[in-house]
C-alpha cells in the first residue's frame, strides 16, 4: 500500500494533478447537470396544473440533489478493473476506471465520471482484499482537506509483493475532528457494514452494535442504498427515520441530504402516536404496566365490548312496503364480522351493507328488481343507522382509553385474568377528569391511545422504517412503531447494554415479536470506529454488570486517544478540564448528571465560557456543548469530560439503570475522555 501528498511535478507526469483535474471536470459537470434541470421547460408537458405542481416539486427537488456541497468530496475512492466485461466481469471494463462518489455524475455525452456509491459497480470499493480482489486491480483512497484533494493512497490487491496494510487516509478519516453535526460514512464502510448497508429491502435487519461501531451511519446509509435500489417503490411507500429524541434527530438530520436524499421524514415515537398532546409523566411502575404488551389484549377487550347483540329485528319501510329483519339474522351477520376479526370502525361500515343486502334478497324473491342504488339507500336509511349505531357503535380511542384509566369496574372487566389487581392499581389515575382536553396525558398514555385507533381503524404503512435507539422502547411502543411497517420492513438499531429504561429490551428476538418482525435477521456488529481504545477498555467494565454475555467493542483504531481519571475538588477544576479539552481541535462535551446539569451552566457562564445545548450546532467559535446524560445517547464529541460519573448512577431509580447510563456517557469521546470526580468512582470501574 502506497501514499502520496502534493509533488511539485508537471500535471502529465503528476498523478495528483490528474485526480484534481478530474475533481475540477466532475463538478463543472455536475453544475451542468443541475443547469439542465433548472432549464427544464415543462408549460407544454403538463396537462393541468395539478401535474403541472407534481413536476415543479419533483424538478425543484432534482435541483437540490445535484447540489454541489463544497466542502464535502464529490468522489473519495477510485477502482481500476482488470478485464473487459464478460460472463463473470460484467461491471468491469479492460483499462476502465471508476470514481467512487456520493451521487453519478455524468459528462455532456452521458459517460460516468463519478459512480454513485451505491451502484453494483461500486461494491468492491467496500468488500475486495488481498484474497478476493473482485477483478479489482487498484484501489485509490483520496484524502482531502476541506473540500480539496490533498492526498492519495493505493492499494494493489493482486501484487503478491504489496503487503496487507490498515489505510492512514481511512485512519485519518475516521479520527478526524468533528464540529457540527453527524456526518455520513460512505467513504469508511466496511465490508461487515456493507453487507448489511446493501441487504435486500424484503427483509428486517435488527443490528446489535456497542459504541462506535456505527450502528446509526449504518441503518442511514442502508436507507439511502434502499432509495437507491427501489426509489419507485419507495417514492409511493414512503420511509421514515425514528429516533429517540429531537436532539437526536437534529444530530443526524445532514447525513442524507449529504448523500443526496432529501425525502426520508424524521421523527420520534412520541411523533408517531402524538393524538393528544402530553403534559403529564407516569412513574415508573406505571409506565412498565402501560408499556407492557398484554395491554394490547386489554384495550382489544375494551373495544369490542361495545357491541352488542341484537334484540329487536330491523323494519325498513320503503314506499307502501314494510321488509323486516330478524333479530337473529342481524345477530348472525355481527358474529360473522366479529370472526373475522377485521377493525372494529371497518367492520361497523360494513354491518349496514350486510343489512341492506339482506332487505334486497327478500325484494328479489317477492318480485321486485332492486339495483345497488336501492341497497345503498337502505343501508343510508334511518332504521339500519339506528340499529348499526345500538348493536356497535363508534368508538372513540382517547375516550375509551380515560374510561379503561379512569373507571376501575371498566377496567377489571377487560383485564381479568390479564392484569392483577395491583398492576390495575398502579395504572389507574387518582383524581377525576373531566374530558379528554383537560387529561394530563403521559407518553404511555399515548401509545395507548394509539393502539386503540388501530384497532378501530387501520395504521398506514411505510415502505421502511428505521428504528434508532431501540434497546430503549416499550413493548407496546414497539408494536407502536411495527403498524407503520406492517407491509413493508424495518431497520432496527440498538445495544442492549445502553438499554437506560424501566422497561428497556431484554433480547432483540423478543423485540422483533412486539414489532412483527419476528423472522428478522440479527446482526452484531463489534469493531469500534469510534471509540478510543483505552476509553472502550475502561467503559467495559461495566458489560458484566449491565450485559453479562454480550460482547465487548474491540477498538480498531491505532491512536488509543487521550484518557484519564481526574480527582478534583471543585466545579472549578472540571471547567480547567474543559479548557483544557478545547485547546484540541475539534469539539467537547461536558457530560454530567441531570442535576449537575443548572450548577455548572451557571460556572461556565461566570467564567465567560460559552456553551451549547444537545442538538445545537458545534461552530468554530463555541465548540462546547453542556450535555446532561439523559440525553447524551447517541451523541458524539472529540473529547468529553464526564463530571461525577457516581452522580450520573444516582439519577437513576435502579443501580443496573444507572450503570447503564454511565456506559453510554462513558463512550460518547472520539478522541480523549477525562473522567473528573470529588465522589469514589462506582465500584464497578475500580
Amino acid at each position: 500500500m502506497s501514499a502520496t501528498s502534493t509533488p511539485s511535478t508537471p500535471v502529465d507526469d503528476d498523478p495528483l494533478a490528474r485526480e484534481r483535474a478530474h475533481l475540477t471536470s466532475s463538478r463543472a459537470a455536475l453544475r451542468a447537470m443541475r443547469e439542465d434541470v433548472e432549464a427544464l421547460d415543462i408549460s407544454d408537458v403538463t396537462a393541468n396544473w395539478v401535474n403541472a405542481q407534481i413536476l415543479e416539486r419533483q424538478i425543484g427537488e432534482r435541483i437540490k440533489a445535484l447540489a454541489d456541497l463544497s466542502h464535502t468530496p464529490l468522489f473519495f475512492g477510485r477502482l481500476d478493473y482488470l478485464h473487459a466485461p464478460g460472463a463473470d466481469q460484467a461491471e468491469g471494463a479492460e483499462g476502465e476506471r471508476f470514481y467512487i462518489g456520493r451521487r453519478h455524475v455524468h459528462d455532456g455525452g452521458g459517460d460516468p465520471m463519478v459512480i454513485d456509491w451505491r451502484a453494483p459497480v461500486s461494491q468492491p470499493f467496500y468488500r475486495a482484499s488481498k484474497k478476493d480482489p473482485m477483478d479489482v486491480g487498484l484501489r485509490r483512497r483520496f484524502g482531502y482537506t476541506g473540500g480539496d484533494l490533498t492526498a492519495y493512497e493505493d492499494e494493489h490487491l493482486c501484487d503478491p509483493a504489496e503487503a496487507a496494510g490498515t489505510s492512514k487516509l481511512l485512519q485519518q478519516e475516521i479520527e478526524r475532528p468533528r464540529v457540527g453535526p453527524m456526518r455520513d460514512i460512505v467513504a469508511t464502510i466496511q465490508p461487515e457494514q456493507d453487507e448489511i448497508v446493501r441487504s435486500g429491502l424484503g427483509g428486517t435487519v435488527c443490528v446489535q452494535g456497542g459504541p462506535g461501531t456505527g450502528k446509526t451511519a449504518v441503518g442511514l446509509h442502508r436507507v439511502a442504498y434502499l432509495l437507491y435500489a427501489h426509489r419507485e417503490r419507495l417514492a409511493r411507500t414512503g420511509t421514515l427515520v425514528i429516533g429517540p429524541n429531537r436532539s437526536f434527530l437534529n444530530y443526524i438530520e445532514q447525513v442524507l441530504p449529504a448523500l443526496g436524499e432529501l425525502t426520508v421524514r424524521q421523527g420520534t415515537v412520541d411523533d408517531l402516536v402524538a393524538h393528544v398532546e402530553v403534559r403529564g409523566a407516569d412513574d415508573a411502575a406505571a409506565a412498565i404496566v402501560k408499556g407492557d404488551a398484554r395491554m394490547a389484549e386489554v384495550l382489544r377487550r375494551a373495544v369490542y365490548s361495545h357491541v352488542r347483540p341484537p334484540s329487536e329485528p330491523i323494519v325498513v319501510v320503503r314506499g307502501s312496503r314494510r321488509w323486516r329483519v330478524p333479530a337473529y339474522e342481524l345477530e348472525n351477520m355481527v358474529r360473522e364480522l366479529l370472526d373475522r376479526d377485521i377493525r372494529y370502525g371497518a367492520a361497523r361500515e360494513a354491518l349496514p351493507q350486510r343489512i341492506a343486502h339482506a332487505v334486497l334478497v327478500q325484494m328479489e324473491r317477492s318480485g321486485e328488481a332492486p339495483d345497488d342504488r336501492v341497497q345503498d339507500a337502505v343501508a343510508r336509511g334511518s332504521a339500519v343507522k339506528a340499529a348499526v349505531k345500538a348493536v356497535w357503535p363508534v368508538v372513540e380511542p382517547a375516550k375509551l382509553v380515560l374510561r379503561l384509566l379512569t373507571d376501575p369496574e371498566f377496567l377489571a372487566a377487560h383485564a381479568e385474568g390479564v392484569l392483577d389487581e395491583d398492576e390495575q392499581k398502579t395504572i389507574l389515575w387518582q383524581k377525576p377528569v373531566r374530558s379528554v382536553k383537560s387529561a394530563r396525558w403521559s407518553a404511555a398514555d399515548a401509545v395507548l391511545i394509539d393502539e386503540a385507533t388501530d384497532l378501530v381503524e387501520r395504521t398506514h404503512s411505510l415502505g421502511h422504517v428505521v428504528l434508532d435507539e431501540a434497546q430503549d422502547l416499550s413493548p407496546m411502543q414497539y408494536r407502536a412503531v411495527g403498524r407503520r411497517c406492517t407491509t413493508g420492513s424495518a431497520t432496527v438499531l440498538g445495544d442492549l447494554a445502553q438499554g437506560t429504561t424501566p422497561w428497556a429490551t431484554r433480547s432483540w428476538q423478543e423485540a422483533l415479536t412486539h414489532l412483527g418482525k419476528a423472522d428478522a435477521v440479527i446482526e452484531e456488529l463489534t469493531a469500534g470506529f469510534r471509540v478510543p481504545t483505552d476509553v472502550i477498555t475502561y467503559a467495559s467494565r461495566l458489560l458484566p454488570d449491565i450485559a453479562p454475555g454480550l460482547t465487548p467493542v474491540a477498538s480498531v483504531r491505532e491512536n488509543p486517544g487521550f484518557f484519564d481519571l481526574r480527582p478534583v475538588s471543585g466545579d472549578g477544576e472540571v471547567l480547567a478540564a474543559c479548557e483544557e479539552s478545547l485547546r484540541n481541535e475539534g469539539s467537547t462535551g461536558l457530560i454530567a448528571a441531570d442535576a449537575r446539569i443548572p450548577a455548572l451552566a451557571e460556572a461556565l457562564t461566570a467564567a465567560g465560557i460559552g456553551h451549547l445545548s444537545p442538538g445545537e450546532e458545534t461552530t468554530a467559535e463555541t465548540r462546547l456543548t453542556l450535555v446532561p446524560a439523559s440525553l447524551a445517547k447517541g451523541l458524539e464529541y472529540d473529547y468529553v469530560v464526564l463530571d461525577e460519573p457516581q452522580a450520573v448512577v444516582d439519577g437513576e431509580p435502579d443501580e443496573r439503570t444507572g450503570l447503564r447510563r454511565l456506559y453510554v456517557a462513558l463512550t460518547r469521546a472520539v478522541s480523549g475522555l477525562i473522567v473528573t470526580h470529588t465522589a469514589p468512582l462506582p465500584p464497578q470501574l475500580g
